[in-house]
């Protein structure tokens, strides 16, 4: 297991749970919490034995979003914290700052692992950047969903406006961004924002950890591959897709996992599939 102030890495067999861990704070993310997210994402993808990864949160809020105290004091004024020379130098230090912070995130995304959000409580402003960079949203009841950035005077810039929409469509992801309101569980659910809807934090953890096991129970290969197709796709056409598709099973399908798979099926057996391709 390794810790930071602001997250925590706890390794379940071929399952990474990182973990938000600043709950006296309601979870809200300095600019250590973004490079630590980034750190975390880098680690899990290097690592072979793990195979899928949960995000979640301790205590009854999953985050707050961003550390307006520390914006405030230091994030407008670029890096050093102090005023820039020129207008133009300040506005080219903020630039680079929000495409750190951007990076941060698509890390979560870029990580070749899937990743389940499981997310309690509210989810606000940069949580919503957070959890559209995973794989798959689940929740519990008393979950809720702000894009708050509107209501502070920002427009949302690490990652929600980019993803939101092909998740809950055009019309719902603008509600969401020129209001600004909380978004309940339920409705999360029947939008495609979730996928699950928990009735408690303890039923919430269960259903992430028991998504995990079903996932790291297939082929890694496949799943990965499966990620990266499906990320592909999204981004490109039809006809792309299948290309792109077709030239990665070319490279992978003859791989230890499918004489493994085929060698259990005919054993009548569950495969115990391989980290290694």
């Amino acid at each position: 297991m390794s810790e930071t102030a602001e997250i925590r890495i706890e390794r379940h067999g071929n399952v990474a749970e990182v973990v938000l861990c600043r709950p006296e704070k309601r979870n809200a993310m300095s600019t250590r919490f973004f490079h630590e997210i980034r750190r975390a994402f880098e680690e899990i993808d290097a690592d072979p034995t793990l195979r899928v990864a949960i995000l979640r949160s301790e205590g009854p809020v999953f985050s707050a979003g961003l550390d307006l105290k520390e914006a405030a004091a230091g994030l407008l004024s670029g890096p050093t914290g102090k005023a820039s020379g020129s207008p133009a130098a300040a506005n080219r230090a903020l630039y680079e700052t929000i495409r750190d912070l951007q990076d941060c995130f698509t890390a979560v995304e870029r990580c070749c692992k899937p990743v389940i959000a499981a997310i309690r409580g509210r989810c606000i402003g940069g949580g919503v950047d957070l959890v559209t960079a995973c794989d798959i949203r689940i929740c519990s009841s008393d979950a809720s969903f702000s894009i708050y950035e509107a209501r502070v005077a920002i427009v949302a810039d690490v990652g929600t406006l980019q993803r939101i929409t092909p998740i809950v469509g055009k019309g719902m992801a603008r509600e969401m961004a020129y209001t600004a309101r909380f978004v309940p569980a339920e409705r999360a659910l029947s939008c495609g924002l979730v996928t699950e809807v928990h009735p408690d934090a303890e039923s919430l953890l269960a259903g992430a950890r028991e998504m995990a096991e079903e996932i790291a129970a297939n082929s890694p290969l496949a799943v990965q591959g499966t990620k990266a197709v499906l990320g592909y796709s999204e981004s490109h056409s039809i006809e792309e897709g299948l290309e792109y598709v077709a030239q990665w099973n070319s490279s992978f399908l003859h791989s230890a996992d499918l004489r493994e798979a085929l060698a259990a099926f005919a054993e009548k057996r569950a495969p115990r599939f391989s980290d290694e391709p």
